[in-house]
């Protein structure tokens, strides 16, 4: 990296020329691609998973170690332990031996990463770090890898072979952008998560992902929060929704027998900017008590996200069946689900036949409007933008827009909500009618062919600096055009690593951009019987034509 600032360091944004990342070199490398090694610096890694986290959740070879090191202490069989792996998940699931056997690398998907885009490695092309792993599999699955070798694209599982996986498999977010334009429909998202699955099981991983999953098993929720400090701290967010609106709002934690459970992020209640979407539910559900809500939290299944997705699929499994688990010992009939992007994928993608379906459930009917949620019908869940919608559609909240006036928006379609469960027409649905200043973004950088933040998939942490902002551009450029055109100073997204990640994206590349929630626009329009004259939002900035009565 030429000419960084000398006062930052390579985990800090300020360190990176916004000049130089701009200037992207897509020219691959004289060799061929089998003879180029992965460069490991600080800003293109992930530090590894601490032992700790591990041991806790039952995972194999906890032990100190460094990618930059030469020796990684694998196991001494770390090899045959790989390919038995391989072996039993191509005869566990179809879709990866389909995956290895028809790609016909026709490069439709070459330049649809964002990593690619604005990193110009040719290994994150998607059709070739598929072929990181598919060289494997034709030397030891195929007789014209056995017998051709490279010629067939074959190559030998070497221990730099295993450190490339290690590299080039964790700067994949699984976003599934390449996968809407693969003419054969191969899910190289999948082709990641079988990668990472095999890694785990030689003692390869990224505490980035392992630390939240062994939270969820201690705590319930990634942060690791313990219940009575999720009810205090929530406690704490309702006191400033009372200072802005006048309004005490008292939810329910942990009531048996209620209607619906709610599970949101724990990332929302955590940090800024999460916190005012995290507001801005219990202001809603406060709302909608006097029309029949009966809703509850849990401080024991405290988190819809599900970092089993990065891990392996029997985590998956274990960490989305937390969610069912209390929703049948409250005694509830159906869940309701916040502003997340992972849970979503894996209760569309995956629910039914890891854990479903939820037969002691009921199918969700709004107690508002009567809306039965047919698309929930097998999973007993429900979006929270869906039942936003709903209500809107039935003209059950009164709304005033004009408390958005100040902010202009524009939306962000978080990949898993967009690609892995199609919420595309809800959120703006819900935006248009709580907001009077929103654009969209150019066409080819929203909905299906929406581009990623660059921090998912257990990616968005600092030591993995300088590729967040590399896989950044291309949303950040989107942000950047609606920026100047149209004087956008919001980007508004589903999903809470979006929340997170998102910041650090536009500060880098959107300067003057913020990031919020849907459901924070929402109830800042919330005309809530009671409340106090409104002259600030949730942030305590003042509403447009309130500066001067605002007590800021």
């Amino acid at each position: 990296m030429a000419g960084p600032a000398k006062k930052f360091k390579p985990d800090q944004m300020g360190y990176y020329d916004r000049e130089v990342l701009s200037r992207v070199d897509h020219k691959p490398p004289r060799e061929d691609w089998m003879d180029t090694k992965p460069e490991f610096k600080i800003g293109n890694f992930i530090y590894p998973a601490k032992p700790k986290n591990l041991k806790y959740v039952g995972l194999p070879n906890p032990r100190e170690w460094a990618p930059m090191d030469e020796d990684w202490k694998l196991p001494e069989n770390w090899k045959e332990i790989l390919l038995e792996g391989m072996a039993e998940r191509l005869e566990k699931y179809r879709s990866f031996r389909l995956f290895m056997d028809i790609c016909v690398r026709c490069g439709a998907c070459a330049d649809k990463c964002h990593f690619f885009i604005g990193g110009g490695d040719p290994k994150n092309m998607p059709v070739l770090r598929a072929e990181l792993l598919r060289s494997v599999y034709r030397k030891n699955f195929t007789t014209a890898g056995k017998i051709l070798g490279r010629l067939a694209g074959a190559r030998d599982l070497t221990y730099d072979v295993v450190k490339e996986w290690f590299f080039y498999f964790f700067q994949c977010t699984e976003c599934r952008r390449c996968s809407v334009f693969c003419p054969y429909g191969i899910d190289t998202a999948e082709i990641t998560m079988i990668g990472r699955e095999l890694l785990n099981l030689i003692g390869l991983n990224v505490n980035w992902v392992l630390e939240p999953v062994a939270n969820c098993y201690r705590t319930g929720n990634h942060m690791g929060i313990q219940p009575h400090a999720y009810k205090e701290m929530t406690e704490f967010l309702l006191e400033d929704l009372e200072t802005v609106t006048g309004v005490k709002v008292t939810p329910s934690f942990n009531r048996k027998g209620a209607e619906i459970l709610f599970i949101t992020p724990s990332g929302d209640i955590f940090g800024d900017p999460g916190t005012y979407t995290y507001m801005g539910y219990h202001y809603l559900f406060h709302y909608l008590e006097s029309m029949g809500l009966d809703i509850t939290w849990s401080t024991y299944a405290s988190e819809g996200g599900n970092f089993g997705l990065f891990t392996s699929h029997e985590m998956i499994k274990r960490l989305n069946a937390k969610m069912y688990a209390e929703a049948k010992r409250l005694g509830v009939k159906w869940i309701l689900g916040g502003e997340c992007g992972h849970m979503w994928r894996v209760i569309n993608q995956y629910m039914d036949t890891m854990n479903g379906p939820a037969d002691f459930l009921e199918e969700p009917v709004s107690p508002i409007t009567g809306t039965k949620f047919e698309n929930a019908k097998s999973t007993k869940m429900v979006h929270i933008c869906e039942f936003t919608a709903d209500l809107i559609k039935h003209n059950k909240l009164k709304l005033d827009p004009s408390r958005n006036d100040h902010i202009t928006v524009t939306f962000h379609d978080s990949c898993n909500p967009s690609r892995g469960m199609g919420l595309l027409e809800e959120p703006r649905y819900v935006i248009k009618n709580v907001c009077n200043n929103f654009y969209e973004m150019p066409e080819n950088t929203i909905r299906e062919q929406t581009f990623c933040c660059a921090g998912g998939a257990g990616l968005g942490t600092d030591e993995m600096m300088e590729m967040r902002l590399r896989g950044g551009l291309p949303r950040g450029n989107a942000v950047q055009y609606v920026q100047k055109k149209h004087g956008v100073d919001h980007l508004a997204c589903v999903c809470a690593i979006d929340r997170a990640t998102l910041v650090t994206l536009c500060n880098y590349w959107a300067p003057g951009v913020e990031v919020t929630g849907v459901h924070e626009m929402v109830a800042n329009a919330l005309v809530v019987p009671g409340e106090k004259k409104r002259t600030q939002d949730f942030r305590f900035r003042p509403l447009k034509g309130m500066e001067e009565e605002a007590d800021v």
